[in-house]
Order: structure tokens, then sequence, then C-alpha cells
């Protein structure tokens, strides 16, 4: 009797895990990343600065450092690998800086019309590479990475992306997103393959359309375009991209209007300005003060690592913030509300923000012109699922529906499943990263030599980290 009552408590504790235990470990996880921040880390929102103050602190002019000094930046820069010295969301203000903005800038300067040719045109050649006659199940994320692989190099080069350079930046960018998920660790000789290639390409190959910095040498050069182009616009789009594509998947009412009406761009933009509310594509961002900043009865003296949660100030002030309700943006504007999708204007806002919404709607519109979508999985602002979904060929002959209700039941036993053992991996490969990046220094180490050959220009940086940051 006992045996058969153990027995029991173990199968009802082992069927019961998929309900449990990916928030607990998720909670621990954050409880582990909140440590690396350190003392010095002021949340925002928080109890020092409410969401009231939220964007004004954000756009201070003292919240402007945006690596040194801060423990947390030591783990970015692993992640993001090679090159993070020249990435340019975490070199700090100066004239490298300015130049390298400016450069991005450039070459992002297409108009809107051109943009949407472009994305469509992308998106069209992919899809094209893997026709689906009936119905398949796929990775939305995995779908729709080499599209924006495409569409990045056009954008740098003017040409179209060669198979091979294609490879090259989906496993740089794949990598990088899995590193910054926890669900896979680093594999830099991925990632140092894109840098030989761009090295190359840049050396003997078709150039830029706009000049890039000129005091860069062309490995710095290659590094910033990995970085910028290559690894952060490739990742944002993906994402962006699977979670507009996973709530029309799960919204049959807001799919069936964006399939009819493709050309009612209010509607798509009001369901992606709810979708990237509800999925913002960042979790915190975090910038270290230069001086004393005074805000509401409080002062945060310098040295602060201010970190600003985007998804908690996206939740903040909206009736049922947590229901999917793109009809609300009919009456209220971005300006009024808590919603800052690319960033804040005074603070280094994403320098993509006028053209992203147009590709997302233009590939949008070619995915949803071949399929219908429908998911039954799980659906979180990180998408460490990278979005299971069925797509049903809309030019083939239906599909019995009973095999869709199999593929979604079949989708959701099996999506509850993997966040038990991704959510153990994101915890042993989180604490793991978080470690080596504390052993390494990255960060930590570039700013010493800095001071050092400062003091004494003769003076070289030693040892492999400061050598090849990330290697």
């Amino acid at each position: 009797m006992v045996t058969r009552a153990r027995a029991a408590a173990g199968t009802l504790a082992l069927a019961s895990l998929p309900y449990w235990l990916p928030g607990a470990v998720v909670a621990l996880r954050m409880r582990i990343f909140t440590l690396v921040n350190g003392d010095d880390a002021v949340a925002i929102p928080g109890r020092t600065v409410d969401a009231a103050h939220f964007e004004e602190v954000y756009a201070h002019p003292a919240a402007s450092g945006r690596s040194r000094g801060a423990a947390l930046s030591d783990l970015f820069w692993y992640w993001l690998s090679p090159g993070p010295e020249l990435h340019q969301e975490h070199l700090e203000p100066g004239r490298r800086y300015d130049e390298v903005a400016l450069s991005t800038r450039r070459l992002l300067a297409r108009s809107r019309v051109t943009v949407a040719a472009l994305a469509a045109d992308c998106t069209a050649r992919v899809l094209d590479e893997r026709p689906i006659a009936g119905m398949q199940l796929v990775r939305l994320r995995d779908l729709v990475m080499p599209i924006w692989a495409e569409f990045a190099y056009e954008l740098v080069f003017g040409e179209r992306c060669p198979r091979r350079a294609r490879e090259l930046i989906v496993g740089n960018a794949n990598d990088v997103v899995t590193a910054l998920k926890c669900t896979g660790l680093r594999h830099m000789g991925r990632r140092h393959r894109l840098t030989r290639y761009l090295s190359d390409q840049l050396e003997h190959g078709t150039q830029p359309l706009q000049p890039l910095p000129a005091g860069l040498s062309t490995r710095e050069r290659a590094l910033y375009l990995q970085g910028a182009f290559f690894n952060t616009a490739i990742v944002q789009m993906s994402e962006a991209t699977a979670h507009l594509l996973m709530v029309l998947a799960q919204q049959p009412e807001a799919q069936g209007r964006a399939a009819a009406e493709p050309e009612d761009a209010g509607h798509l933009d009001r369901v992606l300005d709810e979708t990237l509310r509800l999925y913002p594509l960042f979790g915190i961002a975090h910038r270290i003060t230069s001086a004393d900043i005074a805000v509401d009865g409080h002062t945060i003296p310098p040295g602060s690592v201010l970190c600003f949660n985007y998804p908690a100030y996206h939740r903040t002030g909206y009736d049922d913030p947590d229901a999917f309700r793109p009809e609300r943006w009919e009456e209220l504007s971005h300006r009024d509300a808590a919603f800052i999708p690319f960033g804040v204007t005074g603070n280094r806002p994403c320098p993509a923000r006028g053209i992203a919404p147009v590709a997302i709607r233009a590939a949008n519109r070619e995915v949803l012109r071949r399929f219908a979508l429908a998911s039954s999985a799980s659906h979180t602002r990180s998408i460490p699922n990278r979005g299971p979904c069925v797509l049903v060929s809309r030019t083939a002959r239906p599909e019995p529906r009973l095999r869709l209700r199999l593929l979604l039941a079949f989708v959701r036993v099996r999506d509850r499943w993997e966040d038990v053992w991704r959510s153990l991996v994101q915890l042993v490969l989180g604490t793991y990263m978080a470690w080596d990046a504390r052993r390494l220094r990255l960060c930590e180490r570039h700013f010493e030599a800095a001071d050092e050959a400062v003091r004494s220009p003769a003076a070289r940086p030693r040892g492999r980290a400061l050598a090849r940051p990330g290697a």
C-alpha cells in the first residue's frame, strides 16, 4: 500500500513538473543575474525610480555610460563577442561612438518604399527555397532568420547575399541569441568564421554602400558590421517577426483580417504595436551614471548601474495590461503611453526604428499570402522555444481539420515538456556563463588596458582575453 502511494505521488510530481518547474527555475536564474549586477544596481521601475519617472531618467544626460563600471557588462560583452568593444551599443560616449553611429545611420538611410520592397523580395526568395505543399511544423525564428540575413547583407553591400555569407551570418546570429537565452554555450569558431569572411570581403570584395568609420582597421570594421548588422539586427528582426507571427497564429481574428486586407496598414500596425508592448525585444537595458541624477526627491549618485526593465514598464498604466488588445491603439498614442519598443530618443534609440516596422510588415504580408498559421505552444517574451508553429499552405488542397488538431495537441504537449528540460539547461548554462564571463572580465580588462595605455603609451595589452576579446 505504501509503495503504491509513493508511486502515485511520484507520478503526480512528475506530471506536474511542466506547470511549476520552469517558473521556479526562471525566478532562480533572475536571482543569479541580479547578484551579477552587484550592489550598485538600481532597478527601474522600482523603489528608487517609479514608472512615472522611467523615461525621464532614461533620457537624462548623466545616464550616458554604456559598459564601463558595470559588472553586468562583462556578461554582455561575453555574449556578444567577438568585438564587443566595437559594438555600437557598448561604446562609451565620445568620438568613436559618434563615427560608428553615423556610419550606421548612413547605411540605414533608405526610403520606406525601398525597404518594404527589399524585405518582401528577401522573404519571397527564402520561402521559395522551402515550398510547403500542405502542412508543416516549423520554428518561426529559424524560418525567418535567413530572411533578415539576406536583408541586412543587401542593406550593407547593395547586392544579393551569397549563400555562403548567409550561412555564416545565420550561424553567428543563432549562436549569439542561443547563448543570450542560455539554451546553449558559445561557439566562438562560428563567430570567428564570419569575422574572417567580412574582413576578406572588405579587403578584396564588394565594398559597403557607405563609408565605414575611418579610424578602424579592416578587422575592426568587420567586427563593427558583425556586431551591428549581422548580430544585433538579425537577432532583433528575427525575434520581432517571430513574436508577430506567433501572435497571429494564436489570434485567428487578427490573422484573418491581416490576410484578407493586406493593404490595411493601420490594422497590422496596431497588432505590431500590441505585440511589441507585450513582448518587448529588450528585457533589461543598463546604463551607468556619470553624474548625480535628481529624481522625485532622490539623488542617484555617479557610478550607479541603472537597470531599465522594459517588460515591467510596458505593463504600466494600461487597462488589463496582460491581455492582447490591439484595438487599444485606436485611441492610445505612443507618446502618451508607457511604450518604448525602440528605446528612448534621448539615449541611444534603436537606429533602425524608422525602417524596422516597415520591413517587418512587408515580410509578414508575404508570409500570410502563402500560409495560414496556428500554434498551441507557449508564447513568452524571451521565446526560448523559437516559436513552434504550424504553417498551412493557402494554395494547396485543404488538409483534414483532424490532422491539424492532432498536430497542435502534439505541439502543446511537446512544448510543455521541452520547457522542463530547457529551463534546467538555462539554469546550468546561465550559471556557468555568468561565472565564465566574470572569470574572463572582457569589459573590465579592456578598460584597464585603455587606462594603462594612457598612463604609458609604450605599454601593450597582455593576455589572450585582451588581444582577442571573447576568444
